[in-house]
């Protein structure tokens, strides 16, 4: 069964995630306008600078068709900066009149850079439920989840923190799997679209 994966393509790593959406069977087009969200079977909300897609979600008149589109369960992916903007709850998100908008799609609050800045960006494997084994995880001046809801599902940890979640049709890792070449979570974002997973 064909699916139509778009990727939010205003600001961020909307390549790589095209490429991994294809190679996950998926049809995959790029998101700007509302017509093309209106297209969509699900939406990839990829990383990049959350205050920044925040204010291009205005710009182009996306903000609320978006968040209507996920109230009515349309199928999400958002990694690292897709996680902070998936969250009912951001921290710290950002300067006033310049803050990251919450999509209130997972019941959860995340830290924006909780893992420190750019330089402080890191590499390594993590346990994965759902995965055959553990996922190679990237992670650039990334988030964490702090707080989770009774039905939101904990997927992976960092340590002690939280990096990757499910709620419902709607998952969120704090890491770029996009960037590494294994193809396993937009393959089990897939499967969550056509409701085999």
């Amino acid at each position: 069964m064909s699916v139509r994966v778009g990727v939010l393509a205003l600001q961020g790593d909307t390549r790589e995630h095209l490429a991994a959406l294809r190679e996950a069977g998926a049809e995959a087009p790029t998101v700007r306008r509302r017509s093309e969200l209106e297209a969509v079977d699900a939406l990839v909300i990829p990383g990049g600078e959350s205050t920044t897609m925040s204010h291009l979600l205005r710009e182009f008149d996306l903000l609320e068709p978006l968040r209507e589109r996920l109230a009515g369960g349309m199928p999400a992916y958002g990694s690292c900066a897709g996680m902070i903007l998936l969250a009912s709850e951001i921290l710290d998100a950002g300067a006033p009149g310049r803050e990251a908008v919450s999509l209130r799609a997972i019941d959860m609050t995340v830290r924006r850079n909780a893992f420190g800045r750019q330089v402080d960006s890191f590499e390594g494997d993590i346990e994965f439920e759902g995965l055959d084994g553990p996922a190679h995880a990237v992670f650039i001046r990334a988030p964490w989840v702090e707080r989770v809801g009774p039905d939101v599902q904990v997927l992976a940890r960092a340590g002690d923190h939280i990096v990757a979640v499910r709620h419902g049709a709607v998952l969120a890792t704090a890491f770029h799997p996009e960037m590494t070449g294994d193809r396993r979570v937009h393959a089990l974002f897939v499967d969550i679209v056509t409701g085999s997973a």
